[in-house]
């Protein structure tokens, strides 16, 4: 069954009387060679976690290529097609579940190597990442597809206009990299913008300790929230006793002038940053 097949994602549909979920963010892929190369493109693990499989092409080449899949899949009606789709595969479970509810960590074995895989929904891209980077499951990797204006924004450097809040978590969490473009003609139906695939890996050693986390984004956001802002104007406001004069002075002890905004330092600069403003 080629689950790229236009006429046989249609036949699919109508035999389970499903309609497409504009709401879901539904577009199924119709380029056969587009599922392969994302499979291909998660590298080395025992186990793969797919988020919203749709029909299961991508699923089927994660199934053929990885040893385990889960798939979470947030469309009930999907269920039942996933079942037929996937049926000649024993190495697959899926879950009808909402990712950003569900308790990953129960999913898998510990010391399981288990990576990211999904076709992100463009409404709900960034919530999703920022929970699996928040999860206690260490993943080896993230490999996604996501809006190409987004994955201009997740692999933007310092100083550029996309560089922003999603940016400096990404990158203080792995490193980001910008697999391939994805038209929107590999799509059906066809959404309004293209896509790209990217491939999120971890840092080695954390760029910050657990602890810090929680002061680390507090830092991030105020930086972000009024970009035309200096970074020691956005920062005056949170508890950490400095003066806006203080502030100048930690910043130039970074190498930046006072008057610095937050697009220019990079997440290792918003660690030491954070270390500085809220030592624990």
């Amino acid at each position: 069954m080629d689950l790229c097949d236009l006429s046989v994602i249609r036949e699919l549909l109508d035999a389970h009387g499903l309609r497409m979920q504009k709401s879901l963010g539904q577009n199924f892929l119709i380029d056969p060679d587009v599922p392969r190369r994302i499979a291909e493109a998660v590298g080395e693990a025992d186990e793969v976690l797919e988020i919203g499989p749709g029909i299961g092409c991508l699923t089927a080449e994660l199934c053929r290529a990885h040893p385990r899949v889960t798939a979470v899949e947030l469309d009930a009606g999907l269920i039942p097609v996933l079942s037929e789709t996937l049926a000649e595969f024993s190495n697959v479970r899926v879950i009808h579940g909402d990712i950003l509810k569900t308790d990953l960590a129960a999913l898998f074995e510990p010391g399981s190597r288990v990576a990211v895989c999904a076709n992100l929904p463009y409404y709900i891209t960034t919530p999703i990442l920022m929970e699996l980077i928040a999860s206690p499951v260490p993943f080896v990797s993230l490999t996604v597809m996501v809006q190409a204006e987004v994955a201009a924004r997740f692999t933007a450097p310092p100083g550029g206009r996309d560089y922003g809040a999603v940016t400096v978590a990404l990158g203080a969490y792995g490193t980001v990299r910008k697999l391939f473009s994805v038209s929107a003609g590999h799509f059906y139906p066809a959404p309004k913008v293209d896509s790209a695939v990217v491939r999120i890996t971890p840092r080695e050693t954390p760029l910050l300790a657990e602890k810090e986390k929680p002061a680390f984004r507090s830092v991030v956001r105020a930086a972000f929230e009024k970009r035309r802002k200096t970074l020691a104007n956005a920062l005056a406001a949170l508890p950490h006793g400095r003066s806006k004069e203080e502030l100048g002075e930690i910043l130039s002890s970074l190498g930046y002038p006072a008057d610095v905004r937050g697009e220019r330092l990079s997440p290792e600069d918003y660690a030491i940053l954070t270390r500085l403003l809220f030592p624990q």
